[in-house]
């Protein structure tokens, strides 16, 4: 027996469901969000899925093309590089290595990013020009460049790398969150509230946050995008992850003196490379598409 509905009133969904049901309805961005979802299992659970050490070596296949080449073997899917190191397990292992840390990065960036941004917003008078000014002159340089730059002072390495792509992020979450939590604090809510008597602390966490969580996490994709491609760059360019540590702009780069003889060993690591670009770009587009759909309805 159907049951009757005394206060007759609709279902509204909240704002996370009306953004998913947009974002579903584009199939790019889901098949994006699939991908994406795979390296993030592959981030879990490299261990257990890669088929070899990333650094165990067999010195009777060297370079083995793949399986599906006459001279490959099914033991050696993506054959083999130089050393005899299984070619699936060390992409495996360094598309956790690219993605946890770039991952890592982008939370840290965030977090910093908002608590300064939040002050800058928050703040009047000279403090807010000298910073405002600051972040124009450093936003106008591309991250890399910047991440470059440190790099070359505090040295070479993988936890050097790490902190200066980290820093070179960091300014676009501060000017991101300053124009948004000014762009809130002019709004009724706001006013409301603080002549309730609300200090900044809990405006800023209880009202202004839950309204920009959804344009940090489209802004935080973006810097995902940016994080993966210098990382990758870095270890490319032999300033980022050394060997043995395998990360997929350091494959590159190994693979490279063999490109004409194994083209394999520069093939795969650049396709994981592509694919998680394309992944984390075609997801970060899929949010803000059904992000500015909702804003319009």
């Amino acid at each position: 027996m159907a049951q009757s509905n005394f206060y007759q009133e609709g279902h509204y969904p909240s704002p996370f469901q009306q953004t998913w049901k947009e974002f579903r309805k584009s199939h790019i961005a889901l098949f994006g969000l699939w991908i994406f979802i795979c390296f993030v299992l592959i981030l879990l659970f490299a261990p257990l899925i890669a088929p070899y050490s990333a650094s165990g070596q067999d010195t009777e296949a060297l370079l083995l093309p793949q399986a599906w080449d006459p001279s490959g073997t099914v033991v050696y899917l993506f054959g083999t590089d130089s050393l005899g190191r299984d070619m699936l397990s060390r992409v495996i292992y360094g598309s956790r290595t690219t993605l946890g840390i770039s991952l890592l990065m982008v939370v840290m960036a965030m977090l910093i990013g908002f608590s300064i941004g939040a002050f800058a917003g928050m703040s009047k008078g000279l403090r807010a020009s000298i910073l405002n000014h600051l972040l124009d002159s450093i936003m106008s340089l591309p991250t890399l460049l910047i991440a470059i730059i440190i790099v070359a002072i505090v040295g070479t390495g993988l936890t050097n790398c790490m902190w200066a792509i980290t820093l070179a992020l960091i300014p676009q979450f501060i000017h991101l969150t300053r124009d948004l939590v000014r762009t809130e604090w002019h709004k009724e809510y706001v006013t409301a509230a603080r002549l309730d008597g609300a200090s900044k602390t809990r405006i800023l966490f209880d009202s202004i946050l839950p309204n920009m969580t959804e344009r940090l996490v489209v802004a935080g994709t973006m810097a995902l995008s940016t994080a993966i491609l210098d990382i990758s760059a870095l270890g490319f360019l032999n300033l980022g992850a050394q060997a043995p540590v395998a990360e997929l702009g350091t494959l590159l780069s190994e693979g490279l003196e063999l490109a004409y003889i194994a083209p394999w060993t520069i093939a795969i690591p650049g396709a994981a490379i592509l694919l998680m670009l394309m992944s984390v770009n075609l997801v970060g587009d899929g949010i803000r598409s059904a992000l500015r759909y909702r804003l319009q309805q």
